[in-house]
């Protein structure tokens, strides 16, 4: 059997961390969606799983839930769904609209129990609350079952870092209940867990578009592919997302830093669909003011949304004045030295490693300042 899985599209998503360019972010995940389709039609795909987060909750404008029971409705198999935590099955959820029922090829799971299909039998754990400290997998049992048994769920996986203690899943889930595959919805990035045999019987799609800047492996299907009950799963990942979120962060700690990253910012491509947050530290010298501002105007003509957080810059010091402004003790005998060895040392290197650490020593003068 092959299929395609997905999960945590998110539609109607705020986006408002990217201002006006919030639109552009709603409209690519539902061009998303699309290619999530075509990608199961060029792949072969049999049928489509999509395991919770369909929405962002269900509040949406019912007209995006018509949209994408329509885009999914164009696939020629059947879609099988789990309504997830931000699109629960409770009274006057989106699963209540009526182009679910007008898709013969759609089915949203309502109840815990299995499902027998020609080539396998599904394990569908649909949620009906937004919290949750049980496991929705707890239920499940297919180590008797004699066709391919795939287990449908939205939750964390236990030990995730930071991860919520909401709808734990076992690490060794799909193994422990039998299952040939166990199809993960709720992170937004591509994760596998392979069981101590070395096989990966369970993993999460991750979100089909990229939702936010900081998302490891997002923006993906997968193909998954099982030749019979108890073979291997084989994954292959299908890029489905556009929109391309970067994060450069640096530590401005000498001269023409700043000039070097406008040259780094400039070569970002493709810029119609990329998104760039700058994070700037350390200390801003006078030669990098004005490659600053080319930044700046970098950031807000040529991408799809930009910006420039320097927060955390303070100005270089002006003169010298500073350290003879310090209190006696050992952080203004450690300024002194420092200043003697930037100035004097016959050594380059020596030389240039006095003057980083004179400079951080002003910045944290500054800073506890502030």
């Amino acid at each position: 059997m092959k299929f395609l899985h997905t999960s945590d599209w998110q539609i109607g998503m705020k986006a408002e961390s990217v201002g006006r360019m919030a639109e552009r972010v709603r409209e690519e995940r539902l061009e998303a969606a699309k290619r999530v389709v075509q990608a199961a039609r060029d792949n072969g795909a049999e049928m489509i799983v999509l395991t919770g987060d369909v929405f962002e909750d269900n509040a949406v404008d019912r007209l995006l839930v018509r949209k994408i029971g329509e885009i999914l409705r164009s696939f020629p198999g059947p879609v099988y769904i789990i309504p997830g935590n931000h699109d629960p099955l409770i009274p006057g959820s989106v699963w209540e609209h009526s182009v679910w029922k007008d898709a013969a090829n759609i089915n949203v799971f309502s109840k815990s129990e299995p499902v027998e299909l020609d080539g396998c039998v599904l394990f569908p754990c649909p949620l009906h609350e937004k919290y949750s400290t049980k496991n929705p997998t707890s239920w499940i049992n297919a180590k008797d079952v004699t066709k391919l048994a795939i287990g449908l769920a939205h939750g964390n996986v236990e030990g995730i870092p930071n991860g919520e203690p909401d709808y734990p899943i076992p690490r060794d889930a799909a193994s422990r209940l039998g299952l040939d595959y166990l199809a993960l919805g709720h992170w937004h990035s591509f994760a596998r867990y392979d069981a101590d045999d070395g096989v990966c019987r369970m993993a999460y799609a991750g979100t089909h578009e990229t939702t936010k800047f900081g998302e490891r492996d997002s923006g993906n299907a997968v193909i998954v592919e099982i030749a019979q009950r108890g073979s291997p799963p084989k994954l292959t990942r299908i890029k489905t997302g556009r929109l391309d979120w970067r994060t450069v962060e640096r530590t401005i700690d000498q001269p023409q830093t700043v000039e070097t990253l406008v040259e780094e910012i400039g070569k970002l491509d493709p810029p119609d669909v990329t998104l760039v947050r700058v994070f700037l530290a350390g200390v801003l010298f006078p030669e990098d003011r004005h490659p600053l501002v080319r930044i700046e105007e970098l950031l807000a003509s040529r991408f799809l949304f930009g910006s420039l957080d320097t927060s955390s810059l303070i100005p270089a010091p002006d003169g010298e004045g500073w350290i003879e402004s310090l209190a006696s003790g050992s952080f203004r005998e450690a300024a002194v030295k420092l200043r003697s060895q930037a100035a004097q040392s016959a050594n380059p290197e020596q030389r240039a490693v006095a003057t980083q650490a004179l400079l951080q020593l002003f910045e944290l003068h500054e800073r506890s300042r502030a």
